[in-house]
């Protein structure tokens, strides 16, 4: 059969490439809303989380007048971080000269700053980073002047209240992470097709037909979207996960370039999270799990099992993967129909580096 010129993969060499990476940081992940917190996390005046949109450190602060504030997480003075992890603080004070900082990022005081002639504080402040919710996902942009993340986002809200999923009522529940040694849109390419689901997630398939004619497909704006029926009641080897209940179907949504948002059959749940380059050959992933309260806990732990079981498996895949693509043996390789969402993501990649 024929192979048409735009079912080609980008290269190969990309996805082993330190210089590739800081191209996609420069071009793709400065511009870009990613998945980082959720507003647990940030409950009252003073609260912070320290994170990272890839390789920007960034802070997202609860501020004194109850909005969240977002910013570079590097003092202004030599550059160190201001602050670590997460919890509560009246200031935002730098461990290393002292430097403080208000909620908002404004500096208030730099020791012998008085001594400076003409030192001015207002030009001194921590830099702002957009920030922007989605019921209670936070999202952050290191670009200052960014589109709303409604934008970004399209129709991906109404896709999970139609599908059954109000993430006004969801809570969370916990957050688990992973280190991969693949490059991050090894990790991204795996996620965006189930074509690989029949051989390789047999507990997967039992619950969910990944068939060609019933897994669909679909593209719109920034997010790639994923649907498959319920085809059996339960999880067979990949333990009892019951998918029976007011979600009638599951649905995986990529938000380019790098959040993941998931919905099982069954209960109301949303996992989400980001996939974050650490190298040109090593990813972080992290998920936060939420659900509806009154969601059965035994539920809930039958879920966590499938997903962990999904997760070992794809793990092998996408090593596996790498120490290929990263050998140098071949310049690319070809995407058949049922991978049109990588297609879709190698587009947006190319454009945005393009540009």
């Amino acid at each position: 059969m024929a192979v048409r010129p735009e079912s080609r993969t980008i290269p190969y060499a990309w996805y082993a490439n330190p210089a590739t990476l800081r191209t996609e940081q420069e071009h793709v992940f400065a511009r870009s809303w990613q998945y980082v917190a959720h507003t647990g996390q940030l409950p009252e005046s003073g609260s912070f989380v320290a994170t990272r949109a890839v390789h920007v450190p960034v802070l997202v602060v609860r501020a004194r007048d109850g909005g969240l504030r977002g910013l570079v997480n590097v003092c202004r003075h030599r550059g160190s971080l201001v602050c670590e992890g997460e919890g509560r603080r009246e200031t935002l004070q730098c461990p290393y000269h002292a430097w403080t900082y208000d909620l908002d990022g404004s500096l208030r005081s730099a020791p012998r700053a008085d001594r400076e002639p003409g030192f001015d504080r207002e030009a001194h402040s921590l830099l702002p980073v957009a920030v922007d919710t989605w019921g209670p996902f936070v999202f952050v942009n290191p670009d200052p002047d960014a589109a709303p993340l409604a934008e970004a986002l399209g129709e991906l809200p109404a896709l999970l209240d139609a599908g059954g999923v109000d993430v006004e009522t969801l809570r969370f529940h916990h957050r688990t992470g992973a280190d991969y040694a693949a490059n991050w849109k090894v990790c991204a390419e795996n996620y965006l097709e189930c074509y690989h689901c029949q051989v390789a997630h047999p507990g997967f398939s039992k619950v969910v037909d990944v068939s060609e004619d019933a897994y669909r497909l679909e593209e719109n704006g920034l997010v790639a979207s994923q649907y498959g029926p319920v085809k059996g009641a339960r999880g067979g080897g990949a333990g009892s996960f019951d998918p029976s209940g007011a979600v009638e179907r599951g649905q995986f949504h990529f938000l380019f370039p790098n959040t993941t948002v998931n919905v099982m059959p069954g209960h109301p749940n949303v996992s989400i999270g980001p996939v974050v380059p650490t190298g040109a050959e090593t990813t972080h992933r992290f998920l936060d799990y939420f659900f509806a309260a009154g969601t059965p806990a035994d539920w809930i732990e039958d879920l966590l099992a499938f997903d962990d079981q999904v997760g070992a498996e794809d793990r092998v895949l996408v090593e596996r993967v790498q120490r290929g693509v990263g050998s140098g043996a071949l310049e690319g390789g070809v995407l058949v129909a049922s991978e049109r969402l990588i297609a879709h993501f190698q587009r947006l990649l190319v454009d945005a580096l393009a540009s």
